[in-house]
């Protein structure tokens, strides 16, 4: 039995329908997919290895300018304050990036069922890293931040590690929305009555995985030639007026706007806005995230750059970058360097993120992690058919 790939991993060129798409088996950095069911007839061996290797560079190079995005604004936050202009790039890029992230997690999800194969694979790829990683930030901000009382607690995530927790239960609950009729409807419905709902709680930060769900949702409805769509002339066109319209907008929302509506970590009661509020934001910050990031999704090239190897390594980009901008906030490195706020430093502090990141998807990391993002732990399982 083959195994569907996460976003981090290294995407093959998709095919036209679920039925014959190449489900890689290894890992969530750099796994070469085997082939698809029924090309094992000795005589289409050798071809259908051959094809089964080929990979989509369009969709490695969405991850890697993703998770640069990711780093950079992580960057920005302990130095926007003051800097109108940097806090409407924040907005920009925090109304798109994370959709786009989970979209893409979505379309790779398509094939996953619940069968032994699948599930060891969604342990070891996803459960395993958020258990590494949960205890690893909670250690980290105990003993670099002086924090003797931070506990370490699986069911409250820490920074970052939320969109792995996210991940597996969104991938536990695909064969529901494969089952059901009106998937995408639904999933809108139980977003906007999360975003009502404060008594949720912060157990497994359930308030983003429920009030992000609809894109990973619209990522398993999607089709290959959907991307075809988006990456047409006519749309790259279209999308430089709508992120100059949406800069325009950002910059007078910035002062005026909660940035808690981005983050979906909280009810609209929770952040003192009224209740009915939640359900119009999250319906309003749902077609907004989805135009930009169609015109994100529009300007990714698609052939092979020199970064699109790193697309394969988004997994330990993701996870490392976290120590890099927290140990600096622990170590006072944004309250010390006042000038980081000014145009100037905001720009150093930007290379620096997308430099470090770029280093921490390379090959040799990945490589120097497989211990904690891919491992192997056949101990743990029994042993099952191939073919199951």
């Amino acid at each position: 039995m083959f195994q569907a790939p996460s976003v981090f991993q290294r995407a093959p060129l998709p095919p036209a329908t679920r039925e014959s798409e190449p489900r890689p088996a290894q890992t969530l950095t750099a796994a070469a997919p085997r082939p698809a069911a029924g090309t094992s007839a000795p005589g289409a061996a050798a071809p259908a290895s051959a094809a089964a290797k080929k990979r989509d560079p369009y969709f490695d190079n969405v991850k890697y300018l993703a998770i640069v995005l990711v780093a950079v604004a992580h960057a920005w936050e302990p130095v926007m304050d003051g800097s109108r202009a940097t806090r409407a790039l924040y907005m920009i890029v925090y109304m798109f990036h994370m959709p786009a992230f989970i979209l893409i997690s979505g379309y790779f999800s398509r094939s996953f069922d619940m069968t032994a194969p699948k599930v060891k694979r969604l342990i070891t790829s996803v459960a395993v890293p958020y258990v590494v990683f949960e205890t690893a930030y909670s250690l980290f901000k105990r003993y670099a931040d002086d924090s003797p009382d931070m506990a370490i607690s699986l069911v409250d995530p820490f920074f970052l590690t939320w969109f792995l927790i996210a991940l597996f239960i969104w991938r536990v609950t695909t064969p529901i929305w494969h089952a059901i009729r009106h998937p995408l409807p639904v999933a809108l419905a139980i977003a906007m009555l999360a975003s009502v709902s404060p008594d949720i709680g912060d157990d497994l930060d359930l308030q983003r995985v429920l009030q992000f769900l609809p894109f990973f949702v619209l990522g398993l409805l999607l089709k290959p030639e959907h991307f075809q769509l988006v990456r047409r002339r006519e749309v790259r066109l279209l999308s430089v007026p709508l992120f100059a319209g949406a800069l325009l907008f950002a910059y007078w929302a910035a002062p005026r706007m909660q940035l808690g509506w981005f983050y979906r970590a909280n009810s609209a009661q929770e952040m003192g806005a009224p209740w009915w509020s939640g359900a119009v934001m999250t319906l309003a910050m749902f077609g907004c995230a989805l135009v930009l990031t169609v015109g994100f999704l529009a300007w990714v090239p698609g052939r092979a750059r020199w970064f699109t190897v790193l697309g394969a390594g988004t997994i330990c980009g993701y996870l490392l970058h976290g120590f890099l901008i927290k140990g600096a906030e622990y170590a006072g490195l944004f309250d010390r360097y006042i000038w980081l706020s000014d145009p100037v430093g905001l720009v150093v502090v930007s290379l620096v993120a997308a430099v470090a990141v770029t280093l921490m998807c390379t090959p040799l990391v990945g490589r120097a992690l497989k211990w904690a993002t891919e491992p192997d732990m056949n101990w743990a399982f029994r042993k099952f058919s191939a073919r199951r």
